[in-house]
């Protein structure tokens, strides 16, 4: 295991954990966390280890939106600047730089066949930096080989439904507090789950378009879902796990509507949203997608 220092493609300063084989491979997972969480978890630690065990290595690494609150570097033509990152005050569009300096490093480091995975909001990231990279018809597709979605979900819904009857209270609140210049702000404590900037709210509950993809049930044609050309692995929990159906109504819209003929889309029983204690089933049923792809 190696840590792994480098830069998003806007400068903002990373750092990961590099785990390799005891051969030389030119597969690799680029695995991406979600909200308020960081590298260093049992979920990659034990995905890491059986892809080793498969000649396959694993790179995770700390985006911007790492920890709920902390001050990033960002180094820009020769100069060094401090932002306010971690989850709290990230853009979730700005994954993209994240996740394509962290391609870029691979790429320098020997690395030919990148399979992006993600948690929650990694997913989210994911997804969209692929749209991106597909409108741009970047070079970078020729080394993503095959996308791992865990537990993506939609947000701007699931906002909706947490604060139910109070979520057009907080919008104005949000957008009166960006009338006034004031978006490093934090919103009330009942506003999210866990402390948010303005900004980041309005991101969550006013200016998702770019990240909407995941309205399950009510988008029926989920086409930045179906733009997927590369093998699509999706799986969810089955407890507290932050959808709006059942995991098996969810399932069996996923396969109807998705029409990627290299597609994987199931859940996993007896795991939550973060798949705390089923670790080692989830890890078996990616390297098992993998070697498929």
């Amino acid at each position: 295991m190696e840590v792994i220092y480098f830069l998003a493609t806007d400068g903002i300063k990373l750092d990961g954990l590099l785990y390799t084989c005891k051969q030389k491979t030119e597969d690799i997972i680029l695995s991406i966390h979600g909200m308020g969480s960081n590298c260093m978890k049992k979920r990659e630690t034990t995905i890491a280890k059986l892809a080793n065990e498969n000649n396959i290595d694993y790179f995770c690494f700390n985006n911007r939106g790492s920890e709920l609150i902390k001050y990033t570097r960002r180094y820009t033509e020769g100069k060094r600047e401090k932002d306010l990152g971690g989850t709290s005050f990230e853009d979730v569009l700005e994954g993209y730089e994240d996740i394509t300096g962290a391609i870029i490093k691979l790429k320098e480091l020997g690395y030919k066949n990148i399979y992006l995975q993600g948690h929650s909001l990694g997913c989210t990231k994911i997804v969209y930096t692929y749209s991106e990279l597909k409108d741009e018809q970047d070079e970078m597709l020729n080394n993503i080989k095959g996308i791992i979605l865990n537990s993506l979900i939609d947000i701007p819904r699931t906002l909706k439904i947490y604060l139910r009857d109070n979520f057009n209270k907080y919008l104005e609140y949000a957008e009166e507090k960006e009338k006034n210049e004031k978006e490093i702000e934090m919103m009330p404590k009942e506003a999210f789950i866990h402390p948010i900037s303005v900004k980041t709210f309005l991101r969550y509950a006013r200016d998702y378009k770019d990240i909407n993809f995941a309205n399950y049930g009510e988008d029926k044609e989920l086409k930045k879902l179906n733009d997927i050309d590369v093998p699509l692995f999706m799986r969810w929990g089955n407890i507290n796990e932050m959808i709006v159906q059942t995991p098996e109504e969810l399932v069996d819209i996923m396969n109807y509507t998705i029409t990627n003929p290299n597609k994987d889309i199931y859940y996993i029983y007896g795991a939550n949203h973060s798949y705390e204690g089923k670790e080692e089933e989830l890890a078996k049923q990616i390297i098992e997608f993998i070697r498929k792809a």
